[in-house]
């Protein structure tokens, strides 16, 4: 992840915290404790310890599109969630940080980190996560689209099969893999006619962040005079 280096002047050195979370599963129910050694990289400098930034999202139209076309083909839907994804991709930037809160070498503390893996809170971090993982889906057979960065195909031996990335979860379509019924806060729920897509979770955890869970519902959160004036 990184190795300890004496200080120099002149180098731009990020602070970083830890971060505390507690997953919770589609229902709501914890699934876990997690925590997280975040980079302050906010503290970060163009052209010196980042350049290119982004964040792989796939189209909504992208999915929609893709649903339509497994569902009546009978194919099945799988998401998988990587785990601690943005600590896999490489740096082709020197960065450098203060050594974490609480983990200080005893023999020198006034060491600092040279980054040789990404860490949450970096710039780059999510493109150094996606260029791995891309760069692994082509060796193994997949294609890039050329019109949409997220997704990828597989089209070798009978099987076809979609990648669809956002950020550090996946989305894939298939016409041999194992379905599941959740994606990225998007409940899919298989019945005779198709699918039906929901965000009842997404929603009611906005709600609950926004102190808003006893408001009352309405039909629409506009006024029927502005609805006949568009």
């Amino acid at each position: 992840m990184w190795h300890l280096i004496p200080p120099h002047p002149g180098l731009n050195v990020i602070d970083c915290k830890w971060v505390f979370k507690i997953k919770q599963k589609p229902d709501g129910s914890i699934d876990r404790y997690k925590a997280y050694l975040v980079a302050k990289g906010f503290k970060q400098q163009y052209g010196v310890d980042y350049d290119d930034t982004f964040s792989p999202v796939v189209k909504p139209t992208t999915i929609r599109l893709l649903l339509s076309l497994a569902v009546p083909r009978g194919w099945v839907i799988r998401q998988i969630d990587i785990q601690n994804a943005f600590l896999l991709g490489f740096l082709d930037e020197e960065v450098y940080m203060k050594q974490p809160p609480g983990f200080e070498d005893s023999s020198h503390p006034d060491y600092i980190c040279k980054l040789e893996n990404s860490l949450y809170g970096l710039k780059q971090a999510p493109r150094a996560w996606f260029s791995r993982l891309s760069t692994k889906l082509l060796q193994l057979g997949f294609s890039a689209s050329k019109t949409d960065v997220s997704p990828f195909l597989f089209n070798k031996g009978g099987i076809q099969m979609y990648f669809l990335i956002y950020v550090d979860d996946i989305i894939i379509i298939s016409s041999s893999s194992t379905a599941t019924d959740y994606f990225l806060g998007i409940e899919v729920l298989h019945h005779r006619d198709g699918l039906t897509l929901t965000q009842h979770k997404y929603i009611h955890d906005l709600l609950l962040r926004t102190n808003m869970l006893s408001a009352s519902g309405v039909a629409t959160p506009m006024l029927p005079a502005c609805i006949r004036g568009w």
